[in-house]
């Protein structure tokens, strides 16, 4: 007979029902309803209960293998998301945040690239760069802005010490 499923749920519907209340994440939550709703008779199919919590059968399949396997630990065991490994490497992270940390800093992303390059042997692209300084690092290139020589310095002192009152009038 199709989407007759055998599988044995040890918990009762009650502890089913305070452990569905105890979850923390989205995922562990729908993977507790889902044999909630095989052990209290709402579901009586596989299709059915992958039609009630909106997933594809397939998935609703792996996750009763795998609470065949180990159960409820099993169920509820998460494989981790490791991402791929950063190209750049910890050493490098480390120099490129003690220049970014100099006074003089880089123009731009592009130069800071370049330094990478000649400096550390990293070939890297823009946008990796850009990655790695503006959200991982949480700095910026340091732009100088120009400044004219003629510039009176006890005039641009007093501006910068007063600057407030001349707002407020």
């Amino acid at each position: 007979m199709t989407g007759v499923y055998k599988l044995e749920i040890k918990e009762s519907s009650t502890e089913l029902k305070s452990l569905l209340r105890d979850q923390k994440t989205a995922s562990d939550k729908e993977r507790v309803q889902l044999l909630y709703l095989l052990k209290s008779q709402q579901a009586k199919t596989l299709q059915q209960a992958a039609e009630l919590l909106g997933r594809h059968r397939v998935t609703i399949q792996t996750w009763t293998r795998a609470y065949r396997q180990g159960g409820l630990q099993q169920l509820l065991t998460h494989k981790p998301h490791t991402g791929a490994p950063s190209t750049l490497p910890p050493w490098a992270e480390e120099k490129l945040k003690q220049r970014l940390e100099q006074p003089e800093g880089f123009e731009s992303y592009e130069e800071i690239r370049q330094w990478l390059a000649s400096n550390l042997g990293i070939e890297a692209p823009y946008k990796t760069v850009h990655k790695w300084v503006y959200y991982r690092l949480k700095a910026s290139p340091k732009v100088v802005r120009p400044r004219s020589e003629q510039q009176d310095k006890a005039q641009l002192e007093d501006y910068k010490k007063n600057w407030q009152r001349t707002w407020q009038c």
